[in-house]
């Protein structure tokens, strides 16, 4: 009876998985825990449908949804109008959160550093080898940094995150901007490479001496110390939700939300910062995947926006998130 029980069991838990719609997504990691989040909510909402998404990097992203292998992709750098012009329908960049790239590193005894622009482009070019640098023990008066070489470590794959840090530097380094400029992969003058943000926390946490850039989220699931950074008024901002917050609110956002964040003017903004983007046709091929694509976002938008601080991203704005239903409104099926 037991054996007879198990067996109609797993035959219904079967029917209902057959039964469900299967909606593929892939793209940037930045964002990648909070969409894991969102997905697993929302699977309680709607039972009828199951999303699968591949953290691939933006860079495959945007490929496979321009390929349209995937129902949607996700990208944390806006994609470029190039780019863009070879979709073969209209695709819309729907923002969904902000967060803060922060610098981290592997150092005895893991000390609270300080850093500037200028200073970490200047290690990211392979001008600054050593911890005991006079260009950062002068920021950091009081610690004990070093003579140990800088490993750098850098994404090795098409990374939004990545397009945020170059853009960043492109911003704060004229040298950096002319020689390597910004872009979700770029030719890293110096270090190793990880994939994914998980790669990349991977390195750094394995590496004696490694520097590297992860969202934030990924730093603290790892453990890892990050750095005070410089902003454009001149202050240390510690990367946190507050200062992402801060940061989004100077942001000029046009009507095709492509924008960028960095280094914004608040005084209490966090100059590392982005936001995050899926990128969806406006005409959906397939009317009933369409239908239930529209139907998350839109509970994206109102219930999961409030998820958004508990995983260190900064929410959208009000104003921002009536803009966006606005648009997910017109897409059609």
């Amino acid at each position: 009876m037991k054996k007879l029980l198990i067996l109609a069991l797993t035959g219904v838990l079967a029917t209902v998985a057959s039964a469900q719609m299967l909606i593929n997504g892939a793209g940037a990691t930045f964002p990648q825990p909070i969409y894991t989040k969102w997905f697993d909510e929302y699977s309680k909402v709607d039972t009828s449908v199951r999303f699968n998404y591949q953290g691939i990097g933006s860079g495959g992203g945007q490929k496979q949804i321009l390929s349209e292998t995937v129902d949607f992709g996700a990208s944390d750098g806006p994609m470029s109008d190039e780019n863009l012009a070879k979709a073969p329908r209209t695709l819309w960049h729907i923002p969904t959160v902000a967060g803060a790239v922060v610098v981290s590193y592997n150092l005895p005894g893991n000390p609270k550093l300080k850093l500037d622009g200028a200073t970490l482009a200047n290690i990211y070019l392979g001008k600054i080898t050593k911890w005991n640098d006079p260009a950062i023990t002068a920021q950091n008066s009081g610690v004990d940094l070093p003579a140990q070489d800088i490993v750098v470590v850098h994404r090795s794959d098409g990374s939004g995150t990545s397009y945020i840090f170059t853009d960043y530097l492109s911003n704060v380094s004229s040298e950096w901007k002319e020689k390597v400029g910004k872009n979700t992969s770029v030719n890293w003058p110096a270090g190793l490479g990880g994939k994914g943000n998980a790669g990349v926390a991977g390195q750094v946490k394995q590496s004696p001496g490694a520097i590297g850039y992860v969202e934030l989220a990924y730093a603290k699931q790892n453990s890892l110390p990050y750095a005070d950074m410089k902003n454009f008024s001149g202050a240390y901002i510690t990367p946190s939700i507050e200062s992402v917050v801060e940061a989004l609110a100077t942001a000029t956002i046009p009507a095709d939300f492509r924008f960028s964040m960095v280094n914004p003017p608040g005084a209490k903004a966090y100059p590392i910062a982005g936001a995050t983007w899926l990128l969806v046709y406006q005409q959906q091929k397939d009317a009933a995947k369409g239908k239930k694509l529209v139907e998350f976002l839109k509970w994206a938008f109102t219930d999961g926006e409030k998820m958004a601080a508990s995983l260190d991203y900064a929410p959208l704005p009000a104003n921002v998130q009536d803009r966006v239903l606005k648009q997910i409104a017109l897409i059609s099926y």
